[in-house]
């Protein structure tokens, strides 16, 4: 007669410490490091290490000096007339030729700021926030 095994039971999912994922975590972060490698040596599902890699990344992103809950403000859109000049009296035309293309934002404190396309996301960010709490 062959041998036969009765499971009784159900696994659990492994319970992972902090410490633990740190662990795996280092071992991604490494140079040349193959992310379904380390998953394969740890005995885990790679989608499970890619969460905690996110889950990580959220975490910093959360904990940077001045990250609060994104607000969006309403804007509007100045359009420019044949002539290539602002029809607001005091504002500089914006050049058309420019492939980068300008942003101008007005805050309701009245603040304004004008950036190129090319401006650094995160710059701008914190510009703003300063920015509105001015007003």
């Amino acid at each position: 007669m062959d041998r036969v095994e009765v499971i009784t039971r159900v696994e659990r999912r492994r319970k992972w410490t902090d410490a633990e994922k740190a662990v795996v975590l280092a071992e991604t972060d490494a140079p040349g490091t193959n992310v379904a490698a380390v998953a394969r040596k740890h005995g885990i599902a790679r989608s499970v290490v890619y969460n905690w890699r996110s889950a990580r990344r959220a975490q910093a992103i959360a904990a940077m000096p001045g990250a609060g809950p994104v607000e969006f403000i309403p804007i509007g859109v100045i359009g420019e007339d044949q002539a290539g000049t602002s029809p607001e009296p005091g504002l500089a035309p914006t050049p058309s030729a420019d492939p980068g293309g300008m942003i101008e934002v007005e805050l309701a404190n009245g603040a304004r700021l004008r950036v190129d396309g090319q401006v650094n996301e995160r710059a701008l960010c914190r510009v703003l926030r300063a920015l509105k709490s001015l007003g």
